[in-house]
């Protein structure tokens, strides 16, 4: 397979999604694009921005480029750009469904998503924490966030929880799963053959010897000697306000943050435009811009598509890094 097959979503209606898919369809990409939405809604986002895209009648979406294969799935109700629309739940989370079956199949080869606004698909009656955990769900896989750029590349062992739970979410066992699918990306989707990861505290100072909180102890450090005892190479647990000094980040593959505000403000300062978010553990590479859904950028323009575009080159590259491993040598 030369080219890869990816399902592009744009997400959110009403926010920057639809321009940015508009924008990604204007080039040429290593990996041929399929979209699951609407449309008559992508068509109009582009001419809003004054992009030339058709809809034809064998569902597909013309631009100058050439034609991408349409997978129509209608919203309920017209959104106007930055008004999200709670009715349009249903078509948000049905597009993702649609591209996970397509991954499912073999149709597609991996996912982009675009951005998604938790508030209206909750809103609309659709319990919803994030795409993430729907897809995981969906394939029944227990899933690692990490977010990526060219400086660094953080995963987290705690997600979407307010930070009084977080403490009570780190478990012995918790901790060792998202160490185990961390390793395994890093080692078959990133081709890096021993991966040297550092694990964050979660307490400052990384707890100070137990004087500023004994989850270090009690938790953190059982859990990577025993895995270092399995030949994991896992630095840590390292204080969070120095672990990502440049002379540290140089010798880590990748880092676990204890949390999300622990890890993620420091990885979108050193390149927030390049950042992907991606999802470790699916059968199937899933890739998404790193930013929300912007409604007060939607309909003017004025979005960047850089972490679309990142999304894009990253998910066609951990495709073919996975098809390269399943061709016979």
């Amino acid at each position: 397979m030369t080219r890869p097959r990816l399902a592009l979503v744009p997400g959110e209606p009403a926010g920057v999604g639809p321009e940015l898919c508009a924008r990604a369809l204007q080039r040429r990409w290593d990996a041929e694009l399929e979209v699951f939405g609407d449309g008559e809604l992508l068509v109009a986002a582009a001419r809003r921005i004054g992009l030339p895209l058709e809809l034809s009648a064998a569902d597909r979406l013309r631009s100058p480029t050439g034609d991408a294969v349409l997978h129509s799935i209608p919203v309920a109700r017209v959104a106007a750009p930055g008004v999200p629309e709670p009715a349009n739940a249903g078509s948000t989370v049905g597009a993702l469904l649609a591209a996970a079956a397509a991954c499912d199949s073999g149709r597609c080869q991996g996912m982009v998503t675009g951005p998604v606004h938790k508030a209206a698909i909750n809103d609309g009656g659709i319990a919803y924490t994030g795409t993430t955990g729907l897809l995981a769900a969906h394939a029944g896989r227990e899933v690692v966030m990490m977010l990526a750029n060219p400086a660094m590349r953080v995963a987290l062992a705690t997600v979407h929880l307010p930070l009084r739970d977080v403490a009570d979410a780190l478990t012995p066992a918790s901790l060792e799963r998202t160490l185990r699918i961390l390793r395994t990306a890093l080692r078959d989707d990133f081709g890096i053959g021993d991966p040297v990861v550092a694990v964050l505290g979660l307490n400052p100072h990384a707890g100070e010897d137990g004087h500023l909180g004994r989850e270090e102890i009690d938790t953190i450090i059982p859990v990577l000697e025993r895995l270092r005892g399995e030949g994991l190479r896992l630095e840590g647990p390292l204080p969070a306000d120095t672990a990502f000094l440049p002379s540290k980040l140089a010798r880590f593959d990748a880092l676990l943050a204890m949390y999300h505000d622990q890890g993620l403000p420091v990885l979108k300062h050193a390149g927030f435009e390049q950042a992907v978010n991606i999802s470790l553990g699916l059968p199937w590479p899933r890739v998404a811009v790193d930013h929300g859904t912007a409604f007060d950028l939607a309909g003017s323009g004025r979005a960047d598509p850089s972490s679309l575009f990142a999304a894009i080159d990253t998910c066609t590259r951990l495709a073919a890094a996975r098809a390269a491993r399943s061709t016979p040598a």
